[in-house]
């Protein structure tokens, strides 16, 4: 977290992320063209900046496209912010970001301290995904073509079929949100998983990508708590309880109204 705090100190990082977050997915000659600085020194600045994990990249072609990585934001926010003020958490996820096209991606990267196959569990296993997936219950039989939904308070709120199953390294997912008719409208999307090994620990990669440009936010800014979840569950065991992280566990019964259902039995 020390590499993200000194990453953010500097003012013209801080430029870059903001051109990101207007418009994510830049190449570094756009990104040169909108700061008062030698390409050099542009590139200096991105270095910093993907080493404390707030960047990441993607080749498309001869091109070098640049993404805000909101992972390590929202890290920092839950350890230092979220303790003194709990109604900001909403807002460090709803990030909108802008890509070149008539569609748009969403980069997301996490370093866990699991094995592949830990991770690959987590991912597929239904009740630890219930522990980070906001309380949903997904099911699957995670064969490929085969189909997964999630549900929550007794119905759907999304749903998609396992395009390509490659454990333990990568899931690639079709996605359709079904919680609200705001969502409901934006169609299906793609969501890719990608399990990297490093050392002792694992790289996860989320790419939501087939997103229309504009699309409603809601459909990609939980992301950030959701691998923070994985994260917390897999090093520590526990839950992430941040507002809106159990969004869809079922409410337990008061200590009174247990009394009373045991009374009248």
């Amino acid at each position: 977290m020390d590499d993200v705090f000194k990453a953010l100190a500097d003012p013209s990082r801080r430029a870059l992320l903001d051109q990101l977050f207007d418009k994510d997915g830049q190449t570094l000659r756009a990104l040169e063209s909108q700061l008062p600085m030698t390409r050099f020194g542009v590139m200096k600045h991105l270095k910093v900046l993907e080493e404390a994990g707030l960047i990441v990249t993607r080749r498309q072609g001869r091109e070098k496209l640049h993404y805000l990585n909101a992972v390590p934001i929202r890290l920092l926010h839950d350890r230092w912010v979220n303790k003194f003020t709990a109604p900001w958490v909403a807002a460090l996820s709803d990030l909108k970001q802008n890509l070149e096209g008539r569609t748009m991606q969403k980069v997301f990267e996490i370093y866990i301290k699991t094995t592949p196959q830990r991770l690959w569990q987590a991912l597929t296993d239904t009740e630890m995904r219930r522990k980070y997936t906001f309380g949903a219950v997904v099911t699957s039989d995670w064969t490929p073509s085969s189909r997964y939904q999630g549900v929550g308070g007794g119905t759907p709120i999304f749903e998609g079929e396992n395009l390509e199953i490659d454990p333990p390294r990568r899931l690639v997912q079709s996605f359709r949100a079904l919680w609200g008719e705001d969502v409901k409208s934006e169609g299906t999307s793609r969501v890719t998983w990608e399990i990297v090994p490093i050392g002792d620990s694992c790289l996860l990669k989320v790419t939501h990508d087939q997103l229309r440009e504009g699309a409603n936010n809601q459909l990609y800014g939980g992301w950030p708590m959701i691998l923070s979840g994985i994260k917390t569950l897999l090093e520590t065991g526990e839950l992430l309880t941040t507002p809106g992280s159990q969004r869809w566990v079922p409410a337990t019964p008061s200590p009174q109204s247990q009394i009373g259902c045991s009374n009248s039995t």
